[in-house]
């Protein structure tokens, strides 16, 4: 486990498009996805440290966002072959035991981790509802272990974009596993 940090918020950064298949059988798009007040784009995985601290965290922010206008979506990039915890089976199974009410879709090519600069799990990307990057910090404090009664730092990130369009100036980098490149991408 190679412990990364993302890196600091470039407003008004264009979230790119991607069409992913979900654990639902579907093919998603962004254009789909997206929410009226935002859209938050999560990079995770099914075997991270960090991931499974908050993964019930991640699906009450979600839950709550929802209500706010802002939709949510997550992107397993991972390579299943290196590292079969994180199968598309294993998707299916993690969503359910941690009651995911958002999709959570499979970036096989490892192409659309790419075109965020995506580096680790969890990474979380807050868009206005113009798609502008307004959030890229983290979900709370916790780190492998979860820290009951943290502040919401996603949470209140995104309610801020939902009610005014904008992202706090101040965040705090996220922190987590990195993502496990293919050896041949």
């Amino acid at each position: 486990m190679a412990l990364r940090k993302t890196e600091i918020c470039d407003f008004g950064w264009t979230a790119p498009d991607f069409r992913l298949k979900g654990i639902d059988g579907a093919e998603h798009s962004l254009a789909d996805l997206r929410g009226p007040n935002g859209t938050l784009i999560m990079f995770i995985c099914n075997h991270c440290p960090y991931v499974k601290a908050i993964a019930g965290k991640i699906a009450r922010d979600a839950a709550e966002l929802a209500s706010l206008g802002i939709a949510s979506v997550a992107i397993m990039s991972n390579d299943t072959e290196a590292y079969p915890a994180d199968s598309f089976d294993n998707m299916i199974r993690f969503a359910a035991t941690h009651e995911f009410s958002f999709p959570y879709l499979i970036d096989e090519t490892q192409q659309v981790a790419r075109a965020y600069d995506a580096v680790c799990t969890p990474e979380f990307f807050g868009f206005d509802s113009g798609l502008g990057l307004q959030y890229h910090g983290r979900l709370d404090e916790s780190r492998a272990s979860p820290i009951e009664g943290a502040r919401r730092d996603l949470f209140e990130a995104m309610k801020l974009v939902a009610e005014t369009g904008h992202g706090p100036k101040e965040q705090i980098a996220s922190m987590g596993c990195s993502i496990k490149w293919k050896a041949d991408a």
